[in-house]
């Protein structure tokens, strides 16, 4: 039922052509379902009695039947492909706009190749159970239903052969329906992990190439692609065993009300224009049961389908704006107050424990630690990515639960170290910081991130990125990242190891350049103690707790874990330190590490 009211909200606008096409249905079947009787009076009361006049009036009754089921057949395939085609666009979108309402943790529960199925190849499924299965959902049992009521009105005597036949084909399809309904599930999940392999080998395809691994992952996509045939025809074997069953149960039938009508004909109790309209019945009752066995297995199919895409569209976001939410960030001031965080509420323990700490508006603070420390997580809070499962992180001087999230989202910048371009030109690319923003606010920004260096080599703002950012190298991408951020004039900037693919002098200009900014609060995310050292203030985090929070020579006189980190890159030379940066300041290497 669930299923039904799903269909019938998202038909929308095609609900008049959904009803039409099932009209349309009725009124042909109708039609057809009278020809037989009038065969049956043109044999007996006009051929067998030499009455013309009957055999051209019903004959040409029989001719107009005709031509109107053929009309509302067209008909019906206008009226089928339009509701099926607009009832797929709908799902796709209201799929894809629920899913921009997804919070993280929303996003955890279902795999990125799932929901590409769930919105392609399920979605497509539904479409053709409407085109495909509308027609013998209302033409079987209304063929079943009134074919054997005229039959029992021509013969009671032959149409008490239904009665029992009729219920061991039920049966028996029912039985294959249940067994065969489960497999089309495993037949689903199958193509989540073809898709999940396939979306993973080429977004790793340079990978794969460098370390000559094409076989491998030729291995094992020919295992899920294997699995996904060996589910495929079990399902499929399954299925079809309703057509033998059923033409089996039919011929028998057949074959019982042939014998039996003979030898009413031969004692005189039944016509031979009866007999013959009574076949005709009986073919049409053969078909409707295959349409109804047809559409069983087809039904089975689609609810699959149906539950997988109403799963992506009752699932409830974790994250909402409330009502009479903030409109407006005062300042880039941030502050967690005893914090805690897990990403599931059944784990062992908490990514970030007893977190508390004051971040003042304007300044620029550094966060280090360990790999797993919790850097990433502490900072994704702040822009309410995920929610705290304790204590309070507050924005401007209040709860970021009382922001509208586009309004508070607005008010946070923040580039990730795996950076994201779409494909397009350098400047749609920027458009996502500020769509209004011109090509001189656009150079400036790239100018700020030191993306005007290599930005002529590419084709200036009109250079055309492939998917992903293709066409530049990391280091480039991090700096086009960075200038896009910056064009949304944050009130909070956060660079989570945004410059870990660029060189160090390029690392130290951007610091420099995004220190004059001035009214931004910077939060800086880095596995290099060069790039944060200069910092108003230092976050040192371990296992996910805060271990150290100061200067650089605080930090370095009073926290061992600073010291240990900064003697083994800078004490060492390694990464290069202050005089290390300072000896290439004066140079411009644009290919940088990483790129």
């Amino acid at each position: 039922m669930n299923g039904v009211r799903l269909i019938a909200q998202y038909l929308g606008a095609n609900r008049r052509d959904f009803l039409l096409a099932l009209l349309c249905v009725a009124a042909e079947t109708s039609l057809e379902l009278a020809i037989p009787m009038l065969m049956a009076q043109v044999i007996d009361e006009g051929i067998m009695a030499r009455n013309l006049n009957v055999v051209f009036a019903d004959g040409g009754l029989m001719i107009v039947c005709a031509l109107a089921a053929l009309g509302l057949g067209l008909l019906y395939a206008r009226y089928s492909a339009r509701a099926a085609m607009g009832l797929g666009a709908n799902l796709r979108e209201a799929e894809y706009a629920h899913l921009q309402t997804y919070s993280f943790a929303n996003l955890d529960d279902f795999e990125a190749s799932s929901l590409v199925t769930r919105l392609t190849t399920d979605v497509t499924v539904i479409q053709n159970a409407v085109v495909s299965g509308t027609r013998p959902m209302v033409r079987g049992p209304v063929s079943l239903l009134v074919g054997i009521a005229y039959a029992a009105l021509m013969s009671p005597d032959l149409a008490l052969v239904f009665c029992v036949t009729t219920p061991v084909i039920a049966v028996a399809m029912l039985a294959v329906v249940r067994h065969v309904a489960p497999l089309y599930r495993l037949l689903q999940r199958s193509m989540d992990r073809l898709n999940d392999t396939l979306q993973e080998d080429l977004s790793g395809i340079r990978v794969i190439k460098a370390y000559v691994r094409e076989d491998h992952m030729t291995g094992r996509f020919e295992t899920v692609n294997m699995d996904l045939a060996s589910t495929a025809t079990r399902t499929f074997r399954t299925a079809v065993l309703n057509m033998p069953i059923l033409q089996g149960a039919m011929y028998a039938t057949c074959v019982a009300i042939m014998l039996i009508g003979g030898r009413m004909i031969f004692a005189g109790s039944l016509t031979v224009g009866t007999f013959t309209g009574f076949m005709s019945y009986v073919m049409q009752i053969v078909n409707s049961l295959m349409m109804i066995s047809n559409v069983f297995l087809m039904l089975a199919r689609s609810m699959t389908s149906i539950e997988r895409v109403g799963e992506v569209l009752a699932e409830e976001p974790t994250i909402t704006s409330p009502e009479h939410a903030a409109g407006r960030v005062a300042d880039g001031s941030v502050e967690f107050d005893h914090v805690a965080f897990r990403y599931a509420a059944d784990a062992e323990r908490d990514v970030l424990e007893d977190v508390t700490l004051r971040i003042p508006s304007g300044s620029v603070v550094g966060i280090l630690g360990g790999t797993g420390s919790g850097k990433t997580t502490l900072v994704q809070l702040v822009a309410r990515l995920y929610d705290a499962s304790s204590g309070v992180v507050r924005v401007g001087g209040r709860d970021v639960r009382e922001y509208d999230l586009a309004v508070l989202r607005d008010a946070v910048a923040v580039v990730l170290q795996n950076t994201t371009l779409f494909s397009g030109t350098i400047r749609e690319n920027l458009a996502w910081g500020d769509p209004d923003a011109d090509d001189g606010r656009m150079l400036e920004a790239c100018r700020l991130a030191c993306a005007d260096e290599f930005l002529d080599r590419i084709g200036g703002l009109d250079g055309v990125l492939g998917q992903g950012g293709a066409g530049v190298s990391g280091g480039q991408r991090q700096r086009l990242c960075i200038a896009r951020a910056l064009l949304k004039h944050p009130r909070i900037l956060i660079l989570d190891d945004s410059t870990s693919a660029v060189d160090m002098a390029t690392d130290v200009r951007i610091r420099a350049n995004l220190t004059g900014l001035g009214g931004i609060t910077t939060i800086v995310i880095a596995q290099r103690v060069a790039s944060v050292m200069d910092a108003d203030m230092i976050v040192v985090l371990d296992d996910g707790r805060i271990e150290g929070v100061g200067t650089h020579t605080e930090l370095l006189d009073g926290n061992p874990i600073y010291r240990e980190i900064y003697e083994s890159q800078v004490g060492s030379g390694v990464h290069g330190g202050p005089d290390a940066a300072g000896t290439r300041g004066g140079t411009s290497d644009v290919r940088g590490e990483g790129e």
